[in-house]
C-alpha cells in the first residue's frame, strides 16, 4: 500500500519536483491538509441533484429482482462472472449468469455488448431539459464505471484495454459526455461526474496496480477534469487512498475553487475523509455537523433494469417526501435515473422527475438554500418508530410509512422543517385539517401557505403556534406535501 502511494506521488508530481510543488501548495497530498477545505456552498444550497448511469451493461440492462435486496443492473459483468466461476456465488449473481446464458450464451463475452450501446435516440437537450424541469440544480453522469468503459474519447481506456473502450470509438461514436454536459450547462444546471478509480477486469488494474495507476488511471482523471472542468466529482474506490488526487484538483486543477467531492477514496475513507459523506440506499446521517449525501435509485437499481415492475418503483410523492426528510436533516438528494441503451430515459423516470419539478415549483423555497432547523421533525404523540441512520449502505428506510396516519398507540411525523434566517418553514406530509401547532416555536409573525393567497391566522400560546389552516384551493388539493412559512 504504501509503495503504491509513494509510487504515484512520484509520477503525479514528478520524481525531483514533487516536495518543492508540495511545499508551495495551499493543501498538501495528506488526509489531514485535504479534510481542511470547506465544501463550496453551491453544493449545500443545491440540495437535489440527478445521478445518471448509463454505459454498456444498459445493453442487457438486467439484474434479478428479489424482494427486500438491491440488485445493480451497472454491474452485471461482475455478477454474470461470479456466477459462472464462484461456487459461493449469491442468488443475484446466479440468477444473472443464469439469464446471461439463456439470452445470449455461455460463449458470449461481455464485450460483445458494446457495439450495441449505440445511443442512436440519445437527445442531450431533451435530457437537459427534463433534468431542469424536475427542479434538480446539479447533474452526475457516470464517465465510467467499474467496466471501464469510458464515455469520452478517453485514449488511456483503449490503449490498456487493447480494444476500442470508449464512447467516440465504439458504440455511439460521440462523445456522449461532453454532449450531455454542453447542453446540461445551457440549461443554467451544474455538471459533474462519477469516476471510478479501479476497473474489475482491466488488464493493468489485474497485473500492476502500480502501473495503472500511473498510466491509466491518473491521466485519465486528469484529461476528464481538464477537458470537461466538473463542479462535482463522485468518486468510487475501495483498494487505496488517494489524496495525491485531491492535491491536485485542489491546487493546480481548472476547477479548484468549485469543484466539490465526496468521501469515497479509499477503503476506509468513508464518513472520515475527503469531502462530503455518503450513503446509498439509507436514511442519510442523523447529525447535522457534516455535508452530507443520500443517493438512490427510482427502484431498486441504478442502471435501468428492465427486470422491474413498476411495484419496484418509488411513487413521485414518496420521492417528495424523501427529499424533505433528507434536506430538513441538512443533506443533498442524488437521484438515480437509468436511461435505456438507445439513448431515451424511460417514461417512468421522466414521469417521476416532472412530479418533483411540478412540486419544487410551489414550495422550493423551502428546500433550496434552506438550513435545518433546530429540530428536524415533529412527531404525533405515540411510541415512535426506530430509523437506522448513519450507515453507508442498504439500510431499511421506508418514508410513506414514517408520514402515514398511525396506527393507536404509535405515532408518525406530522412536520419537516427548514429554515432561512430567522424563518422557520413546516413541510406536512398529510394535510391536518382546519388547524395545526407547531411547538416550540416563537416570535411568529406571519404566515403563509405557499402557492395560496389566503391569509393565515393564527395564536400564540405560550411557547407554539396553533395555526388556522384555510380551504385548500384546487391547485394545492391534490400536492404530496404542503408548506407553511412562519415569518419572524
Amino acid at each position: 500500500m504504501k509503495r503504491l502511494r509513494l509510487i504515484f506521488v512520484l509520477f503525479a508530481f514528478g520524481p525531483l519536483g514533487a516536495m518543492n510543488a508540495a511545499s508551495s501548495q495551499t493543501y498538501q497530498p495528506t488526509w489531514d491538509s485535504i479534510d481542511k477545505r470547506p465544501t463550496p456552498a453551491w453544493f449545500t444550497e443545491a440540495k437535489f441533484g440527478i445521478f445518471i448511469h448509463w454505459g454498456v451493461y444498459s445493453v442487457p440492462a438486467y439484474a434479478p429482482v428479489i424482494p427486500g435486496k438491491l440488485a445493480y443492473a451497472e454491474w452485471y459483468w461482475h455478477q454474470m462472472t461470479e456466477g459462472r466461476d464462484n461456487p459461493k456465488a449469491n442468488p443475484i449473481e446466479t440468477g444473472t449468469w443464469a439469464y446471461h446464458q439463456k439470452m445470449y450464451g455461455a460463449d458470449y463475452e461481455y464485450k460483445n455488448f458494446a457495439p450495441q450501446f449505440r445511443a442512436q435516440l440519445f437527445d442531450p437537450d431533451q435530457w437537459a431539459a427534463i433534468f431542469a424541469d424536475s427542479g434538480a440544480k446539479y447533474v452526475v453522469l457516470t464517465s465510467k464505471h467499474h467496466e471501464g468503459f469510458a464515455l469520452w474519447p478517453s485514449k488511456e481506456a483503449s490503449a490498456t484495454w487493447g480494444r476500442p473502450w470508449n464512447a467516440v470509438e465504439e458504440g455511439p461514436h460521440r462523445d456522449v459526455l461532453g454532449d450531455l454536459s454542453d447542453a446540461v450547462r445551457r440549461k443554467g444546471l451544474r455538471m459533474g461526474y462519477y469516476y471510478s478509480l479501479y476497473e474489475w477486469y482491466n488488464p493493468l488494474w489485474l497485473t500492476d496496480k502500480p502501473r495503472y495507476v500511473r498510466d491509466h488511471m491518473f491521466p485519465q482523471f486528469k484529461d476528464l477534469v481538464t477537458r470537461y472542468k466538473p463542479s462535482i466529482l463522485f468518486t468510487d474506490a475501495k483498494d487505496w487512498h488517494s489524496p495525491e488526487f485531491i492535491a491536485w484538483l485542489f491546487n493546480e486543477s481548472p476547477v479548484k475553487e468549485e469543484i466539490v467531492i465526496n468521501d469515497r477514496w479509499g477503503s476506509d475513507t468513508r464518513h472520515k475523509h475527503g469531502g462530503y459523506w455518503t450513503t446509498e440506499y439509507t436514511p442519510g446521517m442523523s447529525g447535522m455537523d457534516h455535508v452530507w449525501e443520500e443517493s438512490r435509485g427510482m427502484g431498486y437499481s441504478y442502471g435501468y433494469n428492465r427486470a422491474e415492475q413498476l411495484k419496484d418503483y418509488h411513487t413521485g410523492r414518496e420521492l417528495i417526501i424523501m427529499l424533505t426528510d433528507i434536506v430538513s436533516r441538512g443533506g443533498n438528494l442524488l437521484l438515480d435515473i437509468g436511461p435505456a441503451a438507445d439513448g431515451t430515459i424511460p417514461v417512468i423516470m421522466q414521469d417521476r422527475l416532472h412530479q418533483i419539478g411540478a412540486w419544487l415549483k410551489v414550495n422550493g423555497d423551502a428546500i433550496y438554500g434552506s438550513r435545518p432547523w433546530k429540530v428536524s421533525r415533529q412527531w404525533s404523540a405515540g411510541e415512535q418508530p426506530k430509523v437506522e441512520y448513519n450507515s453507508e449502505f442498504e439500510t431499511a428506510y421506508d418514508v410513506s410509512k414514517l408520514t402515514e396516519a398511525p396506527e393507536p398507540g404509535k405515532a408518525s411525523i406530522e412536520a419537516f422543517f427548514t429554515s432561512k434566517g430567522n424563518d422557520v418553514y413546516a413541510i406536512l406530509p398529510r394535510w391536518p385539517g382546519r388547524t395545526f401547532a407547531v411547538s416550540d416555536l416563537t416570535g411568529v409573525k406571519a404566515i403563509t401557505l405557499l402557492g395560496s393567497r389566503a391569509q393565515i391566522k393564527f395564536k400564540k400560546p405560550g411557547s407554539g403556534v396553533i395555526i388556522e389552516l384555510p380551504d385548500l384551493p384546487d391547485a394545492l388539493l391534490h400536492q404530496p406535501a404542503w408548506v407553511l412559512k412562519l415569518s419572524r
